[in-house]
């Protein structure tokens, strides 16, 4: 059923090649049934062990609570054939649960049934280009990064089930990261890059700022052809409280001088006075 369905969707599909099609169907969607071949078969066996073990710990108990009774009330061979039954259910519950742990069964069902939605939940974004193939606008695009995703699990699969055996990245050169690359590569093409779809971001981008600027024209201060600033309202505001507030200082000003300045003549007449009234007096008396 999982078969038919995707390989018409995957017939549907607009791609480079034919070849980039028969890699989906022998790469992806060979994995997936092949995952899911491996969960069914491993989720009889542990189905199969974990109802025996289950069953024979529930029965264990009961058999040997039996053994309790009045032996009057009892069989005449119930000792020996409980002795037996008890025997048989222990080695068996004993005996499933070794296979259990010994073949990993819990653990590989747990992780091929993971692996197997893993693989097919991938699948079907890509298909509906959706969740991180939502910025994609076909399926060529979305194609390379599809596969590496889909080798990223077979890859993560594979280390779980051999543990410190399959270590992909042992003997693999590291790759040296070239920031001018990466940077030519994200930038717009209009800057020297190549992704479009940054670069329609930037359009959009630059096109806001512009319309901000338009804006924001009546309210920065601009700069004139000939260099001078022009005077923005708030300047203008600023200079007029201070005009205002230099005017109202003045005239208190002048007056402190004022009152400062009217003692200071008033002496000054003062001796000029009394000089020229003792020198009068000196005179008459001389001529006296």
């Amino acid at each position: 059923m999982y078969r038919e369905q995707i390989s018409d969707i995957i017939d549907t599909l607009e791609l480079n090649n034919e070849t980039e099609r028969n890699i989906l169907k022998s790469r992806f969607l060979g994995e997936v049934l092949q995952y899911e071949a491996r969960r069914n078969s491993t989720k009889k066996y542990y189905n199969a062990f974990r109802f025996l073990v289950t069953t024979g710990s529930i029965l264990l108990p009961a058999i040997l609570s039996m053994g309790q009774m009045d032996p009057a009330k009892l069989p005449k061979n119930f000792e020996s054939v409980s002795y037996w039954t008890s025997w048989t259910i222990s080695l068996m519950v004993t005996g499933c649960n070794g296979f259990l742990q010994l073949f990993s069964l819990d653990k590989n069902y747990f992780e091929f049934s993971i692996t197997t939605e893993q693989l097919k939940t991938e699948g079907w974004q890509f298909f509906q280009l959706s969740g991180k193939y939502d910025d994609y606008e076909s399926h060529k695009e979305a194609y390379k990064s599809f596969c590496k995703s889909i080798e990223n699990i077979k890859r993560k699969q594979v280390e779980k089930e051999f543990p410190g055996k399959a270590d992909v990245s042992k003997g693999r050169k590291e790759k040296k990261f070239d920031f001018q690359d990466e940077l030519m590569k994200n930038l717009p093409d209009k800057y020297g890059g190549k992704n479009d779809l940054l670069d329609k971001k930037m359009d959009a981008i630059m096109g806001l700022i512009e319309t901000k600027k338009g804006q924001l024209g009546d309210i920065v201060d601009l700069e004139t052809i000939n260099g001078g600033k022009e005077e923005t309202p708030l300047k203008r505001e600023q200079t007029k409280e201070q005009t205002k507030e230099q005017i109202k200082e003045e005239p208190k000003e002048q007056t402190k001088e004022q009152t400062k300045e009217q003692p200071k003549e008033q002496t000054k007449e003062q001796t000029k006075e009394q000089t020229k009234e003792q020198t009068k007096e000196q005179t008459k008396v001389e001529e006296k």
